[in-house]
């Protein structure tokens, strides 16, 4: 975990790489509930294993919260031990709630903010909260996240196929209609290593998964992986010059879907324009 605490910055400042993450682990594993009059409450409840991450959380809060553990019984286990965290100010509800955190139910309709922030920091939190790294029984690498939330399936892939070069197809599952995002070999390593970078804000355990990955190599009798290609900023002025994914396709030997994706995220600013000399 980082050294620095950002006090000097304003409350949820999501340019900020620890609160980027923390309001990625909230948007993602939170609760925000609306009580009577300008009561309610912001929570998150993980196993207890990992309170430090809470009691980072209570250090980057400049408002009153507590850190409280219990053991009860649930549907995966006879006896969980968890650790929560709990905010109650207006003030922090209120500036979590305008960044994206929905009061009640919100697993669908989160997205990431409408505000810059730092994309990185975020999707590691939403990661850290709701996803998995590791290696598979097989020692594989991999990265994974399950969401349900269209906006964040979406951004996880747009974001890793800029990091990896691999292109993911999303689509719900029929069992219980939620987004399973799944990267391995290659592209995990280098996902995981670009997320999880040294000093940063995480959870203990994923940060040493993510560490751990890097030592892998391709066996010499695997096929090797397939790498898509890159966009350049000279296809990217062709593709806003012609403004027409079909025509643009044909002109770069691309496929019209991926001249549609990409002139959408330029168009949308979820790659920068860059600047011809």
């Amino acid at each position: 975990m980082a050294d620095c605490e950002p006090s000097a910055h304003r409350f949820m400042d999501l340019t900020v790489p620890e609160y980027a993450y923390m309001f990625g682990f909230l948007q993602a594993d939170g609760h925000l509930k609306q009580g009577p009059g300008r009561k309610g409450r912001l929570s998150v409840e993980i196993s207890a294993q990992d309170i430090d991450l809470l009691r980072r959380f209570q250090k980057l809060t400049p408002y009153y919260s507590s850190v409280t553990e219990r053991t009860r019984s649930t549907n995966f286990a006879e006896t969980a031990h968890s650790a929560i965290w709990s905010l109650c100010s207006l003030d922090a509800r209120t500036k979590v709630n305008e960044l994206g955190l929905p009061y009640g139910r919100k697993s669908k309709t989160i997205a990431p903010p409408l505000v810059e922030f730092s994309h990185r920091d975020y999707l590691r939190g939403v990661i850290d909260a709701d996803g998995s790294v590791g290696r598979t029984g097989k020692g594989f690498p991999f990265v994974s996240l399950t969401t349900a939330s269209t906006a964040i399936g979406m951004f996880l892939r747009q974001y890793a196929m800029d990091v990896t070069g691999c292109e993911r197809n999303i689509k719900r599952n029929t069992r219980d209609s939620i987004y399973n995002l799944y990267y391995t070999m290659e592209a995990a390593q280098s996902l995981a290593a670009h997320l999880y970078y040294p000093g940063c804000l995480a959870l203990d355990r994923k940060q040493k998964a993510a560490d751990s990955l890097s030592a892998w190599t391709r066996p010499a009798d695997m096929r090797a992986a397939h790498t898509r290609r890159r966009w350049n900023e000279t296809e990217d002025r062709i593709l806003l010059k012609l403004n027409s994914p079909k025509v643009a396709a044909e002109a770069l030997g691309r496929t019209a879907q991926s001249c549609n994706l990409r002139l959408w995220r330029l168009r949308t600013g979820q790659v920068p324009m860059r600047n011809s000399r």
